[in-house]
């Protein structure tokens, strides 16, 4: 049995050590959010935040993530950070099919983490890793930006 918590609860998952955090993610725990693109850490689909470091979930072997905090885009609106990403997201259309979001709101969430008021080129440098095959990067960016602007405005 592996421990961890997961988005603020201790689970529990009977796998092998050596699986990928992804697939106890899915198939054990039903965090569909979560998704698997590439398996290679190319396209940043996975992405999930251990002990608020962002990680390629595909690949992170489960005994990596042992007593370990874990959040995935399934309770990003448990947090201020996640909830203003997700009405930002909503308000400036910042996705189209939606499958690349999730790893993109959980390294965008660890960016206003350390950045609270990144530059478009910090957002843009943060993204580098992510691939979005439909070209919504000019729209993610805004969203991650005004994101940033409803935290500020909420912090005074």
């Amino acid at each position: 049995m592996i421990s961890f918590t997961l988005n603020g609860k201790t689970v529990q998952v009977d796998r092998s050590g050596d699986d990928p955090l992804l697939y106890a993610l899915r198939s054990d725990l039903g965090r569909m959010a979560t998704r698997f693109g590439c398996g290679q850490e190319q396209c940043g689909a996975c992405v999930v935040l251990v002990s608020g470091t962002p990680r390629y979930s595909c690949t992170l072997p489960l005994s990596d993530v042992e007593d370990a905090t874990v959040a995935t885009a399934d309770g990003l609106a448990d947090n201020r950070i996640g909830t203003a990403l997700i009405h930002a997201f909503e308000a400036e259309n910042a996705g189209q099919c939606g499958f690349c979001l999730s790893g993109i709101l959980m390294r965008a969430t660890a960016l206003l983490t350390e950045h609270p008021a990144p530059t478009d080129d910090q957002i843009a440098e943060a993204l580098d890793d992510h691939l979005c095959r439909c070209g919504a990067h000019p729209g993610i960016i805004k969203g991650i930006s005004r994101a940033a602007r409803t935290l500020s405005e909420g912090a005074r």
